[in-house]
């Protein structure tokens, strides 16, 4: 009997239809992913704003961004969106520069934010930038992201301040691959 159901089996699976594979089709593959990611971060406490006793009224800071170094990548990318939040905890208004820079530390676009001063109610400043067409290009072209804080005049700050300025960002690109 099992040598029966074993050649009824194997005559079944002789006889099953098949196609051709049409292998052509992978040139035709377009895939459209989008990514999210953290950009950027920073969290400057009320003192760090204060040297030697000193108050200072700009602060700033550049970082790399080579993201775009490899090719691929940057012909694949068709939009970015950046979403930036800004939480101030300190008794004085700021003004934020975001700087796109490219190798030469030359600015390609500048993204500014104005801060109140903290007054007992959180009050988060967010913005978000989109990036495409000629902007898009731009922002191809960044090597490096800088920041510059500036201070607005108010209560004087000192070594004991509480409070912090704190901005979180993230980015979402949208790719295009074939």
């Amino acid at each position: 009997m099992n040598k029966f159901l074993g050649i009824l089996l194997l005559s079944v699976c002789a006889l099953s239809c098949s196609s051709d594979l049409d292998f052509n089709q992978v040139n035709d593959l377009k895939l459209e992913p989008v990514v999210v990611a953290n950009l950027a971060t920073f969290d400057v406490p009320a003192n760090e704003f204060v040297i030697g006793g000193v108050e200072q009224n700009v602060a700033g800071d550049v970082l790399n961004f080579d993201v775009f170094k490899e090719t691929y990548l940057k012909n694949a990318l068709t939009r970015a969106d950046f979403f930036f939040e800004i939480d101030n905890t300190i008794n004085r208004a700021f003004r934020v520069n975001l700087y796109l820079l490219d190798a030469n530390n030359t600015p390609l676009y500048t993204i500014p934010f104005d801060v109140s001063a903290y007054t007992g109610v959180q009050k988060l400043v967010t913005k978000t930038e989109i990036f495409q067409n000629a902007k898009l290009d731009l922002l191809k072209k960044t090597t490096k992201i800088g920041f510059i804080i500036t201070m607005y005049p108010g209560p004087a700050l000192s070594e004991s301040s509480l409070g912090s300025l704190k901005l979180r960002s993230s980015a979402t690109v949208y790719l295009v691959l074939e």
